[in-house]
C-alpha cells in the first residue's frame, strides 16, 4: 500500500519500517506523505496497542534527500511553504498519535531523522546510533522538527546543537534526555520488546489519557485552574469501564482483560 514503507503487524503491535535503504531512509515527498497517512491510519485501528518506528538498512533516517532538498531550493516560497507544511503535519500526526510511539534507532538519525526519533514517545538506540540537528550547514534551520527536538532535549541543549550541528553519538543522546534506553545492537530488538511488553500492560486508554495528561501540564505552574483540570481528568476515568476492570483484576490478581496472556 506505501511505497516507501514496510509494515508489520505482530498480535496488537504494528512496526513501520522506513524503506529506503539505498539512501539511508532519507526523506523525500513520499516518504512524508506515506508516513503521515499510515500514523493517521494506525491511530484509528483499535486492534492496534503500540506502534514501533524503525528504519531497514545501515540507518534509522538521514533527515532529507538532499536531491528533494535541491528541489525545495528551486520552487517558489509558496511551494516551499506547502513542503514544510506536509513535513510538519506528519511529525505532528507522530507526535498526537493516541498510541504509544517507539522509535527503534539505529544508525544514523539525522535532521528529520533526529526529528522522528524526538516525535515518539519513547526512544529506544543502540550504542551505533548518531543523532544530529544538521540543518545549519545546509543553510537551513531545523524549523519543523524543533518543537518535538526541545521537548525532548530542552531550550539549553538546543542553543548548542541546533548552532553547532555537532553529531551526537549515542551516550551523549542518553545523557541529554533524547534516548530512553541504550543498547548494544544486538540487543536492540530485545530492549524493544522489553518496552513494549511493558506498555500493553497498561489501559490503552489510560495511556492516551496520560499524554493528553503531560500536553496539559508540563510546564505550567500549579495554578488553582490546573488542580481543577488534574483532579477532572483522574475522576473521568475512574468510572469508565476500564478503570474498573483494572482495579478488579488486580485485587483479583489476573491479568486485566486487555492484556493477551500469549503476548
Amino acid at each position: 500500500m506505501f511505497t516507501t514503507l514496510e509494515i508489520e503487524a505482530q498480535a496488537s503491535v504494528a512496526y513501520v519500517w522506513m524503506n529506503r535503504p539505498e539512501v539511508h531512509n532519507a526523506f523525500n515527498a513520499q516518504l512524508i506523505s506515506d508516513l503521515n497517512a499510515t500514523f493517521e491510519q494506525l491511530n484509528t485501528e483499535e486492534s492496534v496497542r503500540v506502534i514501533v518506528l524503525g528504519g531497514r538498512g545501515k540507518s534509522f533516517s538521514a533527515g532529507a534527500d538532499l536531491n528533494w532538498m535541491k528541489a525545495a531550493g528551486e520552487a517558489s516560497v509558496e511551494a516551499n511553504q506547502a513542503d514544510a507544511l506536509r513535513l510538519a503535519t506528519m511529525l505532528h500526526s507522530i507526535a498526537t498519535c493516541s498510541k504509544p510511539t517507539i522509535a527503534r534507532v539505529h544508525g544514523a538519525a539525522l535532521g528529520g531523522g533526529m526529528g522522528l526519533a524526538s516525535a515518539c514517545d519513547i526512544c529506544i538506540a543502540s550504542e551505533a546510533a548518531s543523532f544530529a540537528t544538521s540543518e545549519v550547514k545546509f543553510g537551513i534551520i531545523p524549523a519543523t522538527i524543533s518543537p518535538y527536538v526541545l521537548r525532548a532535549i530542552g531550550e539549553r541543549q538546543a542553543y548548542r546543537y541546533f548552532q553547532t550541528a555537532e553529531r551526537i553519538n549515542a551516550q551523549r543522546a542518553l545523557q541529554i534526555g533524547l534516548v530512553h534506553e541504550l543498547v548494544a545492537a544486538e540487543h536492540l530488538d530485545a530492549k524493544v520488546q522489553e518496552i513494549v511488553a511493558a506498555l500493553l500492560a497498561g489501559g490503552p486508554q489510560a495511556q492516551a489519557a496520560a499524554k493528553q495528561l503531560i500536553v496539559a501540564v508540563a510546564h505550567k505552574p500549579v495554578t488553582e485552574s490546573v488542580l481543577v483540570d488534574t483532579a477532572e481528568r483522574i475522576a473521568q476515568l475512574r468510572s469508565t469501564p476500564e478503570a474498573r476492570e483494572g482495579l478488579a483484576a488486580f485485587l483479583e490478581k489476573r491479568p486485566a482483560s486487555w492484556i493477551n496472556p500469549k503476548e
